[in-house]
């Protein structure tokens, strides 16, 4: 299922049809107040959490040039983002924070208000049904969490805290922009005695800045939270979204070659549906002052439609006809899926021995894939020269059930003043079952149904030796089971007819890290770094040039080292820069030293905000991303050439006056030709890249009714 509607499927299809025709603003974490609930899921202070974290703050989400969430964690967070079609709306974005790269949006655990919100399969987080404006606080918890968080959490957490900041909030606005798009936000808040409701509502519009990428989302969310005092509380939050988008193909060939504008009529009509809904639910409640308890609940239901007009264009008709003079027909693809999930979980304080966190997780996942193809006339098909359609069928289906149960402890121990150490160990095991109606295997027959367990675990120094300086060293043990999607995949014979294969269910993948960092405070500048290095066994891995995942049964490796500073010049002028420098490869076996492709090595930051009076601020965010190896099958990573480097700029200026405010803001202010995702064609062996948007430019009004 991966390969009907996650990103690879997208690109391949496509990418085969088109080859066939050839206010002043404080620091952003202040470690002697910043109270923080990622690194333990209780809250705690930013000091007590032995990990790389970065607050992204409701003042810098306010002063900054982003529209939606993958633009602030790209532009802010400093984190790999990328995407194929949309990026105006960024609906498909996908973020790697481990350089993982094709995979990295599965090792990322995405949460809202500490419930994790990744899908089941390998599509993109449901950005949509996020409102921005709801957002007090972003967490970014870089490295291995498998412990706090199981399953997915390798390369780092992101939590986007919506509960708490302030108490009544009504305002609304709107985004006027290039290329139609308008966005517009709504949300109102307000607290009647302990009971705080909140409604919010956004519609998005784009017609794309390339044939074929217009898209519009629309999405509401509705939340009510009872404060039960002493630090009680339960909420409960639903929502829905609904996206379409128009799924260009890709330019063919290497970055910065064709003509980006170019369409061909096979690609027009391509889109993909999504309805998208659930909830979510959240308890705090303490027993007495040294035990609390808290429970989470979701339910999330999914839709996706994709439609693609031509797609069996390069697999129904005859090759050895040059002129391709039969028209393609019609590719229905549907998939719809539910999960529930329950995690309890106990924080008990023992005086002299320290916190003991002890927790469940339980989640319950199910989805159906079905593709039907339009049934050629008998003339065409007798005209194929291999008698072949899909498998000799119309239509294929496939569905998979994944049930898990997970226990973890963590614990603390004071050592002293300064001294603090931590650990904790979590077992997951997880029965997955499939069916389909598949006719090949990638490997020979393989077995439907499995069970699978892997385990985390951490054990960490935390030192506290000044006020706002403090150091730690950790290892780390994180895993990662298969998406539901990637049982299968989706391979072309030697005669190039395409056809759904079932891998077998993949065994998790496992990643040991070895990191060391901390916090100092230097003058008015705050500081965050960490130096890291990690091992992954049975990586799972997709190639592109098979069509098949599987697991690599050859390590690899990753380390680099991570930095971000804020600093305070004047009360009225901030700046703030950071980066990360990875190097990830294969470390034994034939390709050994080989770079996992779309990882690049480095990723710079740069930001800053200035506060020309009261009411006019300017600012601006720079980020730069060196080249990376297009996604093309392990042995070919080498012998590939690269992606090259690319450097994005926003500036924006804003006016406050009173309730009103009024914002300019410019996009890819250098009108930079890059590229953040690039490939090869399974079908034709050419290479392929999604350009990115051109320069862009916002007028944003907002108006507060409070």
């Amino acid at each position: 299922m991966k390969e009907q509607f996650g990103k690879k499927k997208i690109a391949l299809v496509c990418s085969a049809l088109f080859s066939l025709g050839s206010t002043n603003i404080a620091f952003a974490q202040n470690s002697q107040s910043t109270v923080i609930v990622t690194g333990s899921r209780f809250q705690e202070n930013l000091n007590e959490a032995p990990a790389n974290v970065k607050v992204i703050t409701r003042d810098e989400i306010e002063n900054s040039s982003s529209n939606t969430i993958p633009q602030l964690l790209s532009q802010i967070g400093g984190l790999k983002v990328s995407g194929l079609n949309s990026s105006t709306l960024n609906l498909d974005a996908s973020v790697d924070m481990g350089g993982f790269g094709p995979t990295g949006n599965s090792t990322t655990a995405v949460l809202v208000d500490g419930i994790r919100i990744n899908p089941m399969d390998s599509g993109s987080v449901a950005w949509d049904t996020i409102p921005i404006d709801s957002i007090e606080r972003i967490e970014i918890l870089q490295g291995g969490a498998g412990v706090q968080y199981g399953n997915g959490a390798v390369g780092g957490v992101i939590n986007i805290i919506t509960n708490g900041g302030k108490k009544n909030i009504n305002q609304a606005s709107t985004t006027f922009g290039t290329w139609g798009t308008s966005i517009n936000n709504a949300i109102f808040r307000n607290t009647v005695d302990k009971t705080t409701y909140q409604l919010s509502a956004n519609t998005s519009n784009t017609n794309g800045w390339r044939p074929n990428t217009a898209a519009n989302a629309y999405s509401m969310d509705a939340k009510i939270l009872q404060d039960l005092g002493g630090g009680d509380r339960v909420y409960v939050d639903a929502y829905y979204g609904y996206t379409n988008s128009k799924i260009a193909s890709p330019v063919v060939g290497l970055v910065g070659s064709g003509n980006p504008l170019s369409v061909r009529p096979q690609e027009a009509g391509n889109n993909l549906t999504t309805n998208n809904l659930g909830f979510r639910q959240g308890l705090t409640k303490s027993l007495n002052e040294n035990f609390v308890t808290e429970l989470d609940t979701s339910y999330n239901n999914k839709t996706s439609f994709f439609y693609t007009p031509q797609a069996d264009y390069f697999t129904s008709l005859d090759p050895a006809n040059a002129n391709f003079g039969f028209a393609g027909s019609a590719m229905n693809n549907k998939l719809q899926g539910w999960q529930l999930a329950v995690s309890p979980r106990l924080k008990a304080n023992f005086a002299g021995v320290g916190t003991t966190i002890i927790g469940y997780d339980f989640s319950k996942a199910n989805q159906a894939g079905s593709n039907s193809y339009s049934p050629l006339s008998q003339g065409i098909i007798q005209a194929n020269l291999y008698g072949t359609y899909f498998n000799n069928l119309t239509h294929d289906s496939q569905s998979a059930t994944q049930v898990n149960n997970s226990v973890y402890v963590m614990q603390k121990i004071p050592l002293g003043k300064v001294l603090e150490a931590s650990g904790g160990f979590r077992r997951q095991v997880q029965q997955a079952s499939t069916t389909n109606t598949s006719i090949s295997a990638a490997n020979g027959t393989v077995s439907n149904t499995q069970q699978y367990a892997a385990n985390a675990g951490d054990i960490a120094l935390n030192a506290n030796y000044f006020p706002g300086q403090r150091i730690y060293v950790k290892w780390n043990q994180s895993f990662r089971f298969p998406n539901i999607d990637e049982y299968w995949g989706f391979a072309y014979d030697a005669n190039g007819v395409g056809s759904t294969v079932f891998n077998g269910i993949l065994q998790p993948q496992t990643t040991q890290t070895y990191e060391m960092g901390g916090n100092w405070t230097i003058w008015n500048s705050k500081i965050t770094s960490s130096i890291f290095k990690s091992m992954t066994q049975n990586e799972i891995s997709y190639n592109p040039t098979t069509g098949y995942n599987y697991n690599s049964i050859y390590q690899t490796n990753r380390g680099g080292i991570l930095f971000d500073i804020v600093s305070n010049i004047t009360p009225s002028f901030n700046i703030g820069g950071g980066g990360k420098y990875q190097k990830s490869y294969y470390a034994n076996g034939p390709y050994a030293g080989n770079a996992i492709p779309i990882a690049p090595d480095t990723l710079l930051n740069a930001r800053a905000n200035y506060l020309i009076t009261s009411s006019w601020t300017i600012g601006g965010v720079v980020n730069y991303i060196s080249n990376q190896y297009y996604d093309v099958g392990p042995n070919n990573y080498t012998a590939s050439p690269v992606m090259p480097a690319y450097v994005v700029g926003d500036v924006f200026t804003s006016y406050k006056l009173k309730a009103i405010e009024a914002r300019l803001t410019v996009k890819n202010v250098g009108n930079s030709q890059y590229s953040s995702y690039g490939g090869v064609s399974s079908f034709s062996g050419n290479h392929f890249y999604y350009p990115s948007e051109p320069r862009s430019v916002y007028v944003t009004l907002k108006y507060s009714f409070n």
